[in-house]
């Protein structure tokens, strides 16, 4: 085996009351590509900035070729040999790529001081060659594609004599053809004998270019892997470990009828660098289940379906009809709802009261021009907080100072006092209590039985299987499958995973 270039032991951050990781750790060796895998929250991001000097370990260990190093800012780490690349380039798009290169550490001309440039040129020539990458340097960066982007961003990362690259979801806004060129350059680095530790949701893509794999769950090792001897499904089933015991399937009968009323249709919709073609039909009363790992395209399909982004391929169609959505104006027009993942920074308004935030998607539908009368927003908000029993002192309290649980509720009244025909529901019950959570649940499968489509996106597989009539389910960005409501989550796993 190769020698071990650097090695993390026993780290442990905590955020006030959150303990984000704990005892996590892991070995990076010459001339490897070691995958580094979990599910969101798992730790990753927060054992990145340890290593990469953002943050500062609350205890443990890092050492780099066997001397123990302790970065206290990402330049000290860069200075040490630690380079990295982010999702979003960090980089200057105004600046040229020869001066991002170069920034912060510029040849100078040797009695003026001046900047060298054609040394900076020909400097960024030749670290770009090593890539296999012929542009040209004096031209702004951000007219290049994200793609070359990043190449710039790991060519900057060599200039300064990295001895371990960190690449943090690389891949997530590039093309097939754009991921094999990345996997080309990474293969001829690690050729070099540099260590690279690889960050990413697709399970494809670690199996097809990882040496190693280190899993975290819940901020602590689960364990390392070589990948010919972990499944897929056991990489899955270590990300996401046990669930509690899955309810039984659904009763026959249960579900509606396979010629309901198609209330939304998905025909080959497609985004690039966003999602592959995918089809799909939400049918009145249901509720059709999406499933799959962070990454594998659950919220870029909400977003084009809300009119958040638009497609670029295929179709959508709203009962019976073709659509083209520009703005989720028009999608909230045609009776479509969604209760956003980022509750947070998405859904709640924090400056407003309960009864402000049940009444601002009707109002803006309405328009400005025709305010809801003052008595109907009391009588509304009032309506909503007894129908789903959210627990708040007044409709007038600010909504942030009600629980994760009642805000999510709060968010959810919002868009039934629209009626939609569709509500789209995107990760509904992360991170509220299990009373509020079994409450929405609860909540969900009423609003389909009275008639209304749901679509309910979940990475948890229990939720999906109690509750879904129908599950459709994502991998690398593409529908892998739809199953049908119930069972043990088997068949989802195996989906996620690629085995089926």
């Amino acid at each position: 085996m190769n020698a071990v270039v650097l090695q993390a032991r026993g780290l442990r951050k905590c955020f006030g009351a959150t303990v984000a990781l704990d005892g996590a750790g892991l070995d990076l060796r010459a001339g490897e590509i070691h995958a580094l895998m979990g599910q969101n929250g798992a730790g990753k991001s927060t054992l990145i900035k340890l290593l990469t000097g953002a943050e500062a370990p609350d205890a443990g260990s890092i050492a780099l070729d066997g001397r123990a190093i302790a970065p206290a800012t990402p330049l000290q780490a860069q200075h040490a040999g630690i380079g990295t690349v982010y999702q979003e380039v960090n980089l200057c798009p105004n600046l040229s790529v020869a001066e991002n290169l170069y920034a912060g550490r510029y040849p100078r001309r040797r009695w003026s001081r001046l900047i060298d440039w054609p040394k900076v040129r020909a400097g960024a020539r030749a670290l770009l060659a090593e890539l296999r990458l012929d542009i040209d340097v004096d031209l702004p960066l951000g007219g290049y594609p994200v793609a070359v982007q990043q190449m710039v961003a790991i060519a900057r990362a060599l200039g300064v004599s990295a001895r371990v690259l960190i690449l943090d979801e690389p891949t997530s806004s590039l093309d097939e053809d754009e991921v094999g060129e990345l996997f080309a350059v990474m293969r001829r680095l690690r050729e070099r004998g540099m260590a690279i530790l690889f960050v990413t949701h697709f399970l494809d893509q670690v199996y097809a270019v990882s040496d190693r794999i280190t899993v975290l769950r819940n901020g602590a090792l689960v364990g390392e892997y070589l990948p010919a001897a972990l499944p897929q499904s056991a990489l899955v089933a270590a990300m996401v470990g046990r669930q509690v015991e899955l309810a039984a399937a659904r009763e026959a009968g249960d579900a509606p009828a396979a010629g309901a009323r198609v209330v939304a249709e998905a025909r080959a919709l497609a985004r690039r660098g966003g999602l592959h073609p995918v089809d799909l039909q939400v049918r009145a009363g249901e509720v059709l289940g999406l499933g799959g790992l962070l990454g594998s395209g659950r919220p870029e399909l909400a977003r084009l379906l809300f009119g958040l982004d638009r497609a670029d391929g295929g179709e959508l169609r709203l009962g019976g009809a073709a659509v083209d959505l520009r703005h989720p104006a028009e999608a909230v027009a045609h009776g479509l709802a969604l209760c956003p993942e980022e509750r947070k920074t998405e859904g709640i308004v924090a400056g407003l009261s309960v009864r402000e935030n049940i009444v601002l998607a009707l109002q803006a539908r309405r328009g400005g021009w025709r305010a809801l009368p003052r008595g109907a927003q009391d009588a509304m908000a009032r309506e909503f907080v007894a129908l789903l029993g959210i627990k708040a002192p007044s409709i007038e309290t600010p909504v942030d100072a009600l629980s994760g649980g009642n805000q999510q509720k709060v968010v959810l009244a919002r868009w039934l006092a629209t009626r939609p025909s569709l509500l789209i529901l995107d990760e509904p019950t992360r991170g509220i209590d299990v009373a509020a959570k079994q409450e929405i649940m609860a909540e969900v499968v009423r609003l389909a039985r009275r008639g209304m489509a749901v679509l309910f996106i979940s990475a948890e597989i229990e939720e999906l299987t109690r509750l879904s009539d129908r599950i459709a389910v994502m991998r690398e960005r593409r529908k892998a499958g739809e199953l049908p409501g119930g069972g043990d989550g088997r068949q989802v796993l195996e989906l996620i995973a690629g085995h089926a």
